[in-house]
């Protein structure tokens, strides 16, 4: 493709933007470098063989292929073998998408398994020409050219469904640097992924190890003493069963009124909601802030006070204040706990309870659960408090190590969008560091 004026600084100007002056440009309707295969879900005539077909569901946002939800259908042996998957081969989003999430996704298939294909809404991508293209460079550009947003402009509806314009899609300029670039680029990438995947079962692993120890800890207790069975199940021996409102102070919250802006401008106090509450114990930030004006006609919380959602589709989710100052909407009752119980403790005992708790709301299209009902709630509690506070050592320390995991695979997730972007424009240029690519 014909380019204009070369720029000083070592860069071009193409229809995409500034490149480095070295780079090439294609299209995908190049036909002597990329083929093209709409997907199908069955055929019509015998005989037919047993395929694993991925559909869009099984797009991740990354460009990985989720497996775990693959339908397993009869598919027309003819047509099955022309819609086969091989390692290198790109599966294309073409219809689907929504509101939040345009149509366009694209995962690479490198798997060495002779029978998947895919279904009629996705197209399958594949490079002819390996000794010019390398099939995860144009991967990891289809996916920079979807979280741009571009795919946006490419979309038609058709009776409520989004649509890609593949006609158009396949008119969209790709830089082409070398091939030995291209490989480089798409390792450094890999690599990125790789690390995030692996702080990604850090924390699946360490979670399920979480939930073990505490099934073990809220019935056999901190020593591993005798079960006693209660009306909410087995208990250590030695624990009693109390209503959570022997714990302390039941506060419900509430909204100071919207329509006063000035309960809400400038923010700087927490105005918690059930979606602040999340995989972390602290609440550490909140999607909503009112002002101290709010602060005076709410109903304000300390630092460790125990929230617990009881309005919604997430009741029984628990969380801890993080501030010294905060307060939350009338969706969460909050424990201020009496100085005989740690917070902490009880937090971590909610949560192993949450099913227990959840069970007690009103059935109805919107669960309620009344304050009274909840503070008439049974749960078992351990009296020692130097029992309690090595119990909730023991958990915070698991948790910590959940966090620390999510915010190295944050930073990484973060890290690859941004290489991503400067990989593929060539604003960071790798051709000349020397190492390995598998």
């Amino acid at each position: 493709m014909k380019t204009k004026a070369i720029i000083e600084n070592g860069f071009k100007e193409t229809e995409i933007g500034l490149i480095p002056e070295d780079w090439e440009t294609t299209t995908l309707e190049n036909e002597k470098l990329f083929e093209f295969t709409n997907g199908l879900w069955k055929g019509k005539k015998a005989p037919f063989t047993v395929a694993k077909v991925i559909r869009n569901t099984n797009f991740n946002n990354d460009g990985t292929l989720s497996l775990d939800d693959v339908a397993e259908l009869d598919v027309e042996e003819k047509q099955f073998i022309k819609r086969q998957l091989s390692g290198g081969d790109i599966i294309l989003e073409r219809s689907g998408g929504g509101p939040k999430q345009p149509v366009g996704r694209v995962v690479f298939f490198d798997l060495k398994e002779v029978n998947y294909s895919f279904s009629n809404f996705t197209t399958r991508i594949r490079v002819k020409n390996i000794n010019k293209i390398q099939p995860k460079y144009i991967l990891y550009y289809l996916l920079h050219f979807y979280n741009r947003g571009c795919t946006y402009e490419l979309q038609q509806r058709t009776t409520g469904i989004r649509n890609l314009n593949f006609k158009d899609y396949k008119k969209i300029q790709i830089p082409l640097p070398s091939l030995t670039e291209q490989r480089k680029i798409a390792f450094v990438l890999l690599k990125i992924q790789q690390a995030i995947e692996q702080q990604h079962k850090i924390i699946e692993i360490t979670r399920e190890l979480k939930k073990s120890i505490m099934n073990k800890l809220f019935t056999e207790g901190l020593h591993g003493e005798e079960q006693k069975e209660t009306e909410i199940g087995l208990i250590p021996k030695s624990w009693e069963i109390v209503e959570v409102d022997m714990l302390g102070e039941i506060v419900t919250g509430t909204t100071p009124p919207t329509k006063n802006k000035k309960y809400y401008e400038d923010g700087g106090f927490q105005f918690i909601s059930p979606v602040d509450l999340g995989d972390t114990k602290y609440v550490y930030k909140t999607k909503k802030e009112i002002s101290l004006e709010g602060l005076r006609v709410s109903r304000v919380l300390p630092k460790d006070a125990v929230l617990i959602v009881c309005i919604g589709s997430t009741t029984g989710k628990v969380g801890l204040t993080f501030k010294d100052k905060s307060t939350t909407n009338q969706q969460i009752n909050t424990i201020i706990c009496k100085d005989e119980f740690n917070p902490h403790f009880i937090y971590y005992l909610l949560n192993f309870e949450c099913n227990y708790i959840r069970s007690l709301s009103t059935p109805s299209p919107v669960p309620i659960l009344s304050k009274g009902k909840f503070q008439r709630a049974k749960i078992p509690i351990v009296k020692n408090k130097q029992e309690q506070d090595k119990i909730a050592e023991i958990l915070s320390a698991i948790d910590e190590k959940i966090e620390k995991a999510e915010y190295r695979k944050q930073t990484l997730q973060d890290l690859f969008r941004t290489m991503l972007n400067q990989l593929m424009m060539g604003k960071v240029r790798v051709k000349d560091f020397d190492f390995e690519v598998n």
